[in-house]
């Protein structure tokens, strides 16, 4: 009970949901992005399960502290630089980033247009349907972990109290759980917000890729890149919905 009566815990609390949060954009944007190839009615069910995943895997490292401990040392050396468990999993998780930010890049500006064949039957829809589902749900879970991991190692150097840990992941996560709605909303229904969405996701994977060579790439400087990026386009935004509305006033008028 003394420990609720401490002030330090609570700004250490404060501090660190804070931190979980904003760490926790870039897995609300690529859980938006993958949730949005989804039928629209099982894009909520899909946001839950993935921010769920989110929520056990931060969890469960916090859990295993020693483990993660264990990660830092050095499995071996290539060409005289010690590589780690906790290198490895960010250089395959950055890799994957990047391969599946361009993907979607792609998909968004090439092949928009290219439309499947229709599934032959009622039968085959669903099934299609079912395994791109549980497609995208083990992408989320895939990144989560890379997510996750990179979250707790920070948690861990700024508070030593695991229950505050536990307690700000579980506060992060019902924050982020309210605001991936909106966000991914906003992001489907503006294709210029999506692709660079995309593009921070690809420095994201850069960073993390090279983190795991022991180059640090401070997170502010991409918020602050994506931040300005963003800020422009909602310029662009407002500006094509003033043009929208001149050209109906003006065909009204007509």
């Amino acid at each position: 009970m003394e420990i609720l009566l401490d002030p330090n815990v609570w700004i250490a609390f404060a501090m660190l949901t804070a931190l979980e949060i904003v760490l926790g954009i870039d897995n609300i944007i690529f859980i938006s992005i993958l949730v949005g190839r989804l039928p629209p009615e099982v894009r909520d069910k899909a946001r839950r399960i993935g921010l769920g995943f989110a929520m056990v895997s931060r969890l469960a490292l916090l859990f295993a502290l020693s483990w993660i401990m264990g990660l830092t040392a050095d499995l071996f050396q290539v060409a005289g630089m010690g590589i780690s468990g906790r290198d490895l999993v960010l250089l395959f998780g950055g890799l994957f980033l990047l391969y599946k930010a361009s993907h979607e890049i792609f998909v968004e500006v090439e092949a928009k247009d290219e439309k499947a064949p229709p599934p032959s039957d009622a039968a085959a829809m669903k099934d299609s349907g079912s395994r791109l589902f549980w497609a995208v749900i083990g992408q989320i879970a895939v990144i989560d972990i890379v997510f996750s991991l990179d979250s707790v190692i920070t948690a861990v150097g700024m508070v030593d109290t695991i229950g505050v840990m536990v307690a700000a992941v579980i506060v992060s996560v019902g924050v982020m759980l309210v605001a991936a709605k909106p966000i991914g909303d906003f992001v489907d229904r503006h294709a210029s917000v999506k692709v660079l969405a995309l593009a921070f996701l690809v420095m994201v994977g850069m960073a993390l890729t090279a983190e795991a060579f022991d180059q640090e790439v401070p997170k502010g400087y991409i918020y602050a890149a994506m931040a300005f990026s963003l800020a422009v386009e909602a310029l662009n935004i407002r500006a094509r919905a003033r043009r929208m509305l001149k050209a109906q006033e003006a065909g009204g008028g007509a």
